[in-house]
């Protein structure tokens, strides 16, 4: 179980020139293993993110998901690994402004053609976990930042995916706000799931168990953290 990135590459054609934005990465992430992704900006960390995320495919080398190789999937089952096997969790939350918090975490169970029984249990059991069963009513306008994040999250863990990946989740938080949403992170890993990581913050890596470092589209360094935070 859970994802293995196998000597993947990415080269992108800018105005007929070839990019090399990934070259040659490799990396596994297991069941419940918290893992942190840095590196400066063009480092790759994005292209990796797309690749894992089933937003985008690499130019060569495998992927699994589950034991699944989803390179060799065409973009409908792409989507269908992404809304079954991936929660996301963006710097900008990307909440539906009109729709209240159980809606907003509803959505991708609808895309998944549940009935509407399961889907209400689901969403319910996924606000409960951040602490928002008081705030289900709410718009995103009626919330904090940080209770967005949480709606976010919620929203991401809805699906009970393989993997949450985390997109600089705390970037457009103050420092106190950002420290409650990584001890969620910290709750979820320790309940089970598996979570990968980008943020440039060094403190927020550090709440991870392994920090891979990417410089130039390659691992510059895969280091085990002795005691996350």
């Amino acid at each position: 179980m859970g994802l293995d990135v196998q000597s993947v590459t990415k080269t992108y054609n800018l105005n007929s020139i070839a990019v090399e934005a990934l070259r040659g990465v490799s990396m596994s992430l297991g069941e419940s293993e918290y893992v942190a992704i840095m590196g400066p900006s063009g480092s790759g960390k994005s292209t990796l993110m797309n690749i894992i995320g089933c937003l985008d495919v690499p130019t060569s080398g495998r992927y699994f998901i589950d034991g699944q190789d989803v390179t060799t999937l065409g973009e409908d089952r792409l989507a269908e690994v992404r809304n079954a096997k991936i929660g996301f969790v963006f710097q900008t939350f990307n909440l539906l402004p009109r729709a209240d918090v159980f809606h907003n975490v509803e959505l991708p169970l609808i895309y998944r053609g549940l009935k509407p029984s399961r889907r209400r249990e689901m969403a319910m059991e996924a606000i409960d976990a951040v602490g928002l069963a008081d705030r289900v009513k709410h718009k995103p306008t009626e919330l904090s930042g940080g209770q967005r994040q949480r709606v976010a999250i919620a929203r991401a863990l809805a699906t009970s995916p393989s993997v949450i990946l985390a997109d600089e989740p705390t970037g457009n938080l103050d420092t106190v706000t950002g420290s409650e949403i990584m001890a969620i992170f910290d709750d979820l890993q320790r309940r089970g799931h598996a979570i990968l990581l980008v943020t440039h913050e060094e403190d927020v890596a550090r709440h991870a168990h392994r920090i891979v470092r990417l410089r130039d589209g390659l691992i510059e360094s895969d280091t085990a953290q002795r005691e996350a935070a």
